[in-house]
C-alpha cells in the first residue's frame, strides 16, 4: 500500500476545466455534477456557478498513463467521465433557449486541459486532442483547438475573435440563442462544418493553468468598463499576460473577469490596477475574488482524496 501511494504521488495528473452554458436549472446541473463525482479515479475539485452568466465551470483532475514505447497518452479515466458529462449536457440543454451575460458558442463552450504534478504540456495537449476527436467524430459537434493542442499554438483569444465570440447579440450586454452561422466562417479542427443550433460548437485547448479572478465594479456603464478592462490587459498595454472581459452582473454591477499567470502577475496587482483606472472615472470597485483553486491547492486536494480511497 505504501508503494502504491508513493507511485501515485509521482504520477502524471491532468486538470480539465469544463465550461457548460447552464446554471439556472438546478436539476440539470445536479445531474451533470453526479456524473463528475461517480468515478473514484476522477476528482471533481470544484464547481463554480453564476446565475447572471448562466454558466457553470467544473474543474476535474485525474491521472494519465503513457505508452511505454511512444510516450503518448494511452489512458485517462477522465476521458470517459468528460464524455458522459458532455452527453448529459447535450441531452438536457438547448442553446436556442439559453441566455446569459457571459459569451459562449455552444452548450459546451470551452474545455481547457492543464498539466499538474509530473505531467507535461504535451500530455495535456494529447488528451485535449483525443477528447476533441471524440466530440467531433462521435457527437458530430464542431471543435476548435487552441494553445498547445493546436498545430500552430493559436491562442484562444484568436479563435474567439475569428468566431465573433466577444460580440453580444442581445440588448448590448447578453448572449441569447445560437451566435454562430449555420455554416461556420472558419473550418473546425474536428467535426462537421455545419452547426447544430441546439448544441453549437466547442473550443478545446491545452495551456498553463491560469488563476481566475473577478473584480466587481459598481456601475452598469458597459462601454466605460470595457475601456477600463482593456487598459488592465496585456493586449491593451496593461499588466503582462492578463486577459479580461467586462460582463454585466446584476442590477448595479459589472464584473471584470480576469485570467492571469500567477508567475508574472498577482491578484493584488490586478485589483490595484482596476481600482486606479476606475477611480479616474469616479467609479467604486469592490474586492475581487478567485473562482477556482491555485495549482498547489488543486494538487493538495486531489492527493488528499485519491490517497484516502482504499
Amino acid at each position: 500500500k505504501a508503494k502504491a501511494k508513493l507511485s501515485m504521488l509521482k504520477s502524471k495528473v491532468i486538470c480539465c476545466k469544463l465550461y457548460i452554458s447552464e446554471s439556472q436549472n438546478a436539476k440539470v446541473v445536479d445531474a451533470i455534477t453526479r456524473i463528475g463525482q461517480k468515478d473514484p479515479e476522477v476528482v471533481l475539485l470544484s464547481k463554480f456557478e453564476d446565475d447572471h452568466y448562466n454558466r457553470v465551470r467544473y474543474t476535474l483532475a485525474s491521472y494519465i498513463i503513457n505508452e511505454n514505447s511512444t510516450g503518448e497518452v494511452k489512458f485517462s479515466p477522465m476521458r470517459r467521465v468528460l464524455l458522459e458529462m458532455i452527453e448529459k449536457a447535450f441531452s438536457t440543454i438547448n442553446l436556442e433557449t439559453h441566455n446569459g451575460t457571459h459569451p459562449r458558442i455552444g452548450v459546451i463552450d470551452d474545455m481547457s486541459f492543464h498539466p499538474l504534478n509530473q505531467a507535461t504540456m504535451e500530455d495535456a495537449a494529447q488528451l485535449a486532442k483525443t477528447v476533441a476527436s471524440d466530440i467531433g467524430n462521435f457527437l458530430q459537434v464542431p471543435v476548435f483547438l487552441y494553445g498547445a493542442a493546436h498545430p500552430t499554438g493559436k491562442p484562444v483569444t484568436a479563435v474567439r475573435r475569428e468566431l465573433g465570440y466577444f460580440q453580444p447579440n442581445y440588448m448590448g450586454i447578453q448572449w441569447m440563442g445560437q451566435v454562430l452561422p449555420d455554416i461556420l466562417p472558419v473550418k473546425p479542427d474536428e467535426g462537421p462544418d455545419h452547426v447544430s443550433r441546439e448544441r453549437g460548437a466547442i473550443m478545446i485547448g491545452a495551456a498553463p493553468l491560469p488563476l481566475s479572478y473577478n473584480v466587481p465594479v459598481l456601475s452598469k456603464d458597459i462601454p466605460t468598463i470595457r475601456r477600463i478592462t482593456r487598459r488592465v490587459t496585456g493586449r491593451g498595454g496593461g499588466l503582462p499576460t492578463v486577459q479580461a472581459l467586462a460582463l454585466s452582473h446584476g442590477d448595479d454591477c459589472t464584473e471584470i473577469a480576469c485570467f492571469l499567470d500567477p508567475d508574472h502577475v498577482s491578484a493584488d496587482q490586478v485589483q490595484q490596477q482596476v481600482e486606479q483606472i476606475a477611480a479616474e472615472q469616479g467609479l467604486e470597485v469592490e474586492k475581487g475574488y478567485f473562482t477556482d483553486f491555485s495549482k498547489d491547492a488543486m494538487l493538495e486536494k486531489y492527493f488528499k482524496i485519491v490517497l484516502s480511497v482504499d
